[in-house]
């Protein structure tokens, strides 16, 4: 059982890029799990204790997600940051296949693979979480991020666990290459 101290949810909603008015709007969200870190301040070559449960998590952030953003979830990522007492691995062990597969369902599905990163770091520590197309890695117009700063959190011996996801693509995107619209075949990298 993961036990969370609290949910955090960032919702950004740009209406203008440079003069150009955005239709529709970009909302891009980010909510993140205030969680207890079982492994701070000790090794064990066995995370089981994070991996196992994470589905859970992966369940209720993944709700929370797909409420906030309030529209179809076109692009999705997933981030986490441990405290000083924790390790980077242990960030990783919270974002593998059990959380993200959870995540999957609650946006409707996705076949492209899941951006992540993770650091370790003290209270306030920010971190850019990394958006890219549910369906297509290779769509670049949902290369995109959010950035994530929570004051008081994470403690030495907690993580936080990030989902984000985005309603479209970047605003005035003209760089060309597959559009999300020409996406053909299961992989979803055609």
């Amino acid at each position: 059982m993961i036990e969370v101290r609290k949910f955090i949810t960032i919702i950004e909603t740009v209406v203008r890029e440079t003069g150009v008015e955005v239709t529709p709007p970009l909302r891009k969200v980010a909510v993140a799990a205030v969680v207890k870190n079982p492994y701070a301040g000790r090794f064990s070559q066995d995370l089981g204790e994070i991996v196992e449960p994470s589905s859970q998590l992966g369940d209720q952030l993944g709700k929370l997600l797909v409420e906030a953003v309030g529209a179809p979830v076109q692009s999705y990522g997933k981030a986490a940051i441990a405290g000083t007492n924790g390790e980077v691995e242990h960030t990783h062990a919270f974002l593998t296949s059990m959380m993200a597969d959870r995540l999957r369902e609650a946006v409707g599905g996705g076949k492209a693979w899941i951006s992540s990163t993770g650091k370790r770091g003290p209270m306030g520590t920010s971190i850019d979480v990394p958006l890219a197309s549910k369906d297509a890695l290779f769509v670049r117009s949902h290369y995109d991020t959010i950035t994530v700063t929570i004051p008081d959190a994470p403690e030495p011996d907690e993580v936080v666990v990030i989902v984000a996801g985005a309603n479209r693509g970047r605003p005035n995107f003209r760089l060309g290459g597959l559009k999300l619209e020409n996406i053909k075949g299961e992989d979803g990298l055609r």
